[in-house]
């Protein structure tokens, strides 16, 4: 390549999360050579590495002449240390794209098609732009073998857990929408205690005040490679790792994050994100949880019922055994909302105190009954008094203890700084809570980021409560984060339903 095709890259420190986007002036010579424009997809290489990248044109005083600049993500998948010759050309053509404008025209994709594209978007190759078009063709079109399809192809876009000698492994998966339903980490201590292999990796918070990794971040080291999730599991049956951390179907990874940039949540795509990552951690008997509520992510039996359909025929098609569990969203789980305080409510069940939430510890007896009997060829009711047994033994702490020591040992539960208790505004019954707006409230208080943010209820549905009564507690690290979300709880009074019980 000439000169004229080359330029000197530089750092801009601008971050443009996870699309790699660089700089060029607007008189730069390679611009006028190549006929780039804004928003061009441009290749831009050093060696025997090269990515694509979106072009923001700058104006002359931005960047010195002959430079090209580069946002965080750009510069760090190439690795650059400043002052290096990079090479800029025009992106290759994707072929792939002309499957996914098919697929926006109503037609059906063939595996290949979903194959191609799905290589594409985890080679970095689509913009974001381009995965949303994706996005938004499949969300109420994908039929059942483009889903099976797609499950596949997020699989081989990764690594894959491999267990020799192991025929046998289980996991569960929450569809989620309702706070504090932190089952997970009880489950896997009561299963593993069972003496069934569970190498669970659970994912951060992405709309939601935490993440089952951003709870276990409190109480132990989440971020384990896939040697140490391995060598975790053949010490102590199971695990409760970070799955980002593992690049287990990255190509999922990048799909949601759009998805949630969009607000949206297509069915065969959300079918095929959970399979994928089931499949790539090595499972073999999936459960999974469906809760049902007005203001859960699911609304109505009939949506839960279809879903439900939806995974049992996938799974089956890629050799999984499964099973799902269409379970209560009317409310939050537990007591505690965001990651110190569901901390709080885990290690209260897995110690059987008297204060535990009860909510919290028969979801947890139901679900880890229900692995059990899918995995161990037992009948429910036989599961159910050994999954109780374990627990009230203390069986499951120590197994979460031991698993806890294999991943780093115990943390102390770190506490917040601020806190307010707030009443009820008037006598009643507690007749509904908003999960979404509850969900909102922990996070104006700082969760998940602060760890130690977020709210603990003092009432559940049903409960009568006095004027002035305490309804919940918000924790904020700062004084302005609790005003913050203090504010927003004034603004939004049904928040908590209180009248008369019918």
């Amino acid at each position: 390549m000439s000169d004229v095709h080359s330029l000197t890259a530089i750092a801009m420190g601008i971050d443009t999360h996870q699309e790699p986007v660089v700089f060029m002036r607007a008189d730069c010579e390679v611009c006028r050579a190549e006929g780039f424009n804004a928003n061009t997809r441009i290749q831009v290489g050093l060696g025997d590495c090269t990515i694509i990248a979106t072009l923001n044109v700058v104006t002359e005083s931005v960047l010195p002449p002959e430079h090209i600049g580069f946002s965080h993500i750009a510069w760090q998948r190439m690795a650059l240390k400043g002052g290096e010759r990079v090479r800029v050309s025009h992106a290759p053509v994707l072929h792939s794209m002309s499957a996914v404008r098919k697929k926006i025209y109503g037609h059906t994709l063939s595996s290949r098609e979903i194959h191609d594209i799905v290589a594409d978007i985890a080679a970095h190759r689509y913009s974001d732009m381009q995965i949303a078009s994706f996005i938004t063709a499949g969300v109420d079109s994908l039929n059942t073998q483009e889903i099976i399809a797609l499950t596949e192809a997020m699989v081989a876009s990764g690594k894959r857990l491999r267990w020799p000698g192991q025929t046998k492994l289980v996991d569960k998966h929450c569809i989620g929408g309702v706070p504090g339903n932190r089952t997970t980490p009880i489950v896997v201590a009561i299963a593993s205690a069972a003496g069934l292999i569970m190498p669970k990796t659970s994912s951060r918070a992405i709309t939601s005040p935490s993440g089952t990794a951003d709870t276990m971040e409190v109480l132990t080291r989440v971020r384990l490679s896939l040697s140490q999730i391995q060598d975790t599991v053949r010490q102590v049956n199971g695990c409760l790792a970070w799955g980002g951390a593992v690049n287990l179907s990255p190509a999922d990874d990048m799909l949601i994050r759009i998805e949630h940039a969009l607000d949206i949540d297509g069915i065969g795509q959300l079918v095929a994100s959970v399979l994928s990552k089931k499949l790539a951690a090595g499972s073999t008997h999936v459960l999974i949880d469906i809760p049902v509520g007005p203001t859960a992510k699911v609304r109505n039996q009939r949506e839960a019922r279809h879903l439900a359909t939806l995974f049992d025929t996938v799974g089956l098609a890629l050799g999984l055994e499964m099973r799902c569990l269409i379970t209560n969203g009317e409310q939050a789980i537990g007591y505690g909302i965001g990651p110190a305080q569901e901390a709080q409510d885990i290690l209260a069940v897995l110690h059987n105190e008297t204060q535990a939430p009860v909510d919290l510890y028969e979801r947890s007896i139901f679900i880890a009954a229900n692995l059990l009997s899918l995995a161990g060829q037992e009948t429910l009711e036989a599961a159910d008094t050994r999954a109780r047994n374990i627990l009230a033994s203390g069986q499951a702490w120590q197994q979460f203890k031991r698993i806890c020591d294999a991943q780093g040992g115990l943390k102390q539960i770190p506490q917040a700084a601020c806190q307010l208790e707030l009443g009820a505004r008037h006598s009643g019954t507690l007749l509904a809570m908003d999960n979404r707006r509850l969900a909102r409230l922990a996070k104006l208080a700082g969760a998940p980021i602060s760890p130690a943010a977020g709210l603990r209820l003092h009432a559940k549905l049903g409960q009568a409560l006095a004027r002035g009564q305490p309804l919940f507690t918000l924790y904020a690290d700062s004084q302005g984060e609790l005003d913050y979300a203090a504010s927003y709880y004034a603004d939004n009074h049904d928040l908590f339903m209180i009248g008369e019980a019918p």
